[in-house]
């Protein structure tokens, strides 16, 4: 005997049980992710508000730290004095490792990335290598070579005093806004009153430096071609790594990465040389100093030099 007629109805009410179910589990779903988001514009907005409060610079780095590490997996303010970042207040570590943290002075001639986002002024994200973030960082962390580090430069009057230096899962964009905020605020703050100066004869004037004899229209193209060069050798050793590793143990980055080189070539070339005629090839220095690590021979036989 057939038995489809007779279990028809139960598998309509399955069926209709199944899609009812179904439904529920969306709208559970569709509430939880609501939920979820008004959450973390809530924590957003507590954060921009406690920023924007803060008194001082100090306060004002304390304050971003703690909302950033809530961001990531851990975070670190570094304040920048002359050519060195000075560690000052750290999140996400232990307390031996805190301590460490406080007496680092990097010099940022030893940490790359760290150099990269204070000339820059930009966000950069990095290898955590001994190269990139420097000996005592990676030591202190513990950084695994393939981990990822973000470096948030505090742009304030056109300087940078601080950076927040983020590692783990890291929500980029959040603590990329909430990083600008704390540069508006710290602009805001009145700078200390200037001690009074004791006249004394002004020193003999020095000759004008090459970069100083430029227009400043010309600077800032070179500022900008400096950025590109950067950007795009580093998107070549992060997005292309395995290429990388092959092109140096086989000495010819250049016929592994061909494609890439030409095209940032190419695109440097149109959008630096045609309007600067004091440009450099940065694109090259970075090709040698980023991948190559400044042995220009691992770019191989092939490769057809600098651009001029």
């Amino acid at each position: 005997m057939a038995s489809g007629p007779s279990t028809s109805p139960l598998r309509q009410i399955l069926e209709d049980r199944l899609a009812q179910l179904s439904l529920e589990v969306d709208s559970l779903f569709a509430e939880a992710r609501e939920r979820a988001r008004r959450d973390f514009a809530d924590q957003l907005n507590q954060a921009v508000r406690r920023i924007r409060q803060a008194a001082d610079p100090e306060e004002l780095g304390a304050t971003l730290l703690d909302a950033a590490g809530a961001l990531a997996g851990g975070a670190a303010w570094f304040r920048i004095a002359g050519e060195a970042a000075k560690g000052e207040r750290i999140r996400g570590v232990p307390e031996e490792a805190s301590e460490a943290f406080h007496a680092l002075e990097i010099p940022l001639a030893s940490a790359a990335a760290l150099a990269a986002a204070v000339e820059s002024r930009d966000p950069v994200i990095a290898a955590t290598t001994p190269r990139e973030v420097s000996e005592e960082m990676a030591k202190l962390l513990e950084h695994s070579p393939e981990g990822r580090v973000s470096i948030f430069p505090v742009v304030v009057r056109e300087r940078v005093p601080a950076l927040l230096y983020a590692w783990g899962n890291v929500q980029g964009s959040a603590v990329e806004l909430l990083t600008q905020v704390a540069a508006a605020a710290w602009s805001a703050i009145p700078e200390p009153a200037a001690p009074e100066l004791v006249t004394i004869e002004p020193a003999p004037p020095q000759p004008a430096s090459t970069w100083d004899r430029l227009p400043v229209e010309e600077q800032r193209i070179h500022l900008r071609a400096q950025r590109f060069a950067r950007v795009q050798a580093a998107e070549m050793r992060l997005f292309q790594a395995d290429a990388v590793q092959a092109g140096r143990a086989g000495r010819n980055l250049y016929d592994t990465l061909r494609k890439s080189i030409d095209g940032a070539r190419e695109a440097f070339h149109q959008s630096f040389f045609a309007p600067c005629p004091s440009m450099v090839d940065y694109l090259h220095l970075e090709l040698v100093q980023t991948l190559a690590n400044d042995d220009p021979d691992l770019l191989g036989n092939n490769y057809p030099g600098p651009m001029v």
